[in-house]
């Protein structure tokens, strides 16, 4: 069972005799019989993706730009191949709603700018400290108030998701896991191994709470409310951590593919 804004969903009830039939009798009945089963992954990264207190676009549109994404995982999906279904599937449905999102180009060019300037700043005064900068000194260093910092924070958390779900869904890595890379070339694989240790040695220089959230939200795929409420915090307190955690990881990221 898997909880989705309140509602238990039975993720394991007959997927396996769902895709029996369907490899029988590809027809419309049984892909949709599919989709309804699996429609779950749509909400759940629908959830993750939009902060519910922000409302950046129509959660109407997401859901269906997801939808699509499903249905053109299970059209190409191949069963003999060592990839779980939902795993492919995950990455079509981010892929559908990344790609509306870009159309949407909710973000205006003065937010893009700030984003950036409070990534290089991260990047700058870590070089400069020899350890993650405070938001203080960050904001000191913008000439900034703190809670001006914090806000763009908030707003930036879409931006940020787009940044590193595009980038991953491309090269087909996620944060939590990665796709078997037995297909790839010698150079592709030594691409991914220091991409990973890139990412492992930043996260886990990470303070504890900023380490949380991302153990939360890429581990356990909690959404921000779940998580603001395992750190006793408010949901927009938890998507500024996050954007933060986001944008230092974005800066080293940035320096892996200069």
């Amino acid at each position: 069972m898997r909880s989705l804004g309140g509602t238990s969903v039975n993720v394991n009830s007959n997927a396996d005799d769902l895709w029996r039939r369907y490899q029988q009798d590809p027809s419309v009945d049984n892909k949709n019989e599919l989709v309804m089963h699996y429609v779950y992954l749509v909400k759940s990264i629908v959830y993750r993706m939009m902060p519910n207190y922000e409302g950046y676009t129509n959660f109407d549109d997401l859901l269906s730009c997801g939808v699509l994404g499903l249905i053109d995982a299970i059209n190409k999906y191949d069963i003999k191949r060592d990839v779980k279904f939902e795993y492919y599937a995950s990455m079509r449905i981010k892929g559908e709603i990344i790609d509306h999102m870009r159309k949407q180009d909710w973000a205006p060019s003065s937010l893009r700018r700030k984003i950036q300037a409070i990534t290089d700043a991260y990047g700058e005064m870590e070089t400069a400290l020899s350890r993650a900068p405070t938001d203080e000194e960050v904001a000191e260093h913008l000439n900034m108030d703190v809670d001006k910092l914090q806000g763009i924070l908030g707003k930036s958390h879409m931006f940020n998701v787009l940044y590193f779900e595009q980038m991953l869904t491309e090269d087909d890595y996620t944060i939590g896991h990665m796709l078997k890379d037995k297909d790839d070339t010698p150079e592709e694989k030594l691409e991914k191994k220091e991409l990973k240790e890139i990412l492992g040695e930043a996260i886990e220089s990470l303070p504890e709470k900023e380490r949380l959230v991302i153990t939360l939200y890429y581990y356990e795929e909690l959404t921000l409310k779940e998580i603001a409420s395992v750190l006793g915090v408010s949901e927009s307190r938890a998507s500024q951590i996050h954007s933060k955690v986001m944008l230092k990881l974005r800066s080293k990221m940035q320096t892996f593919y200069a």
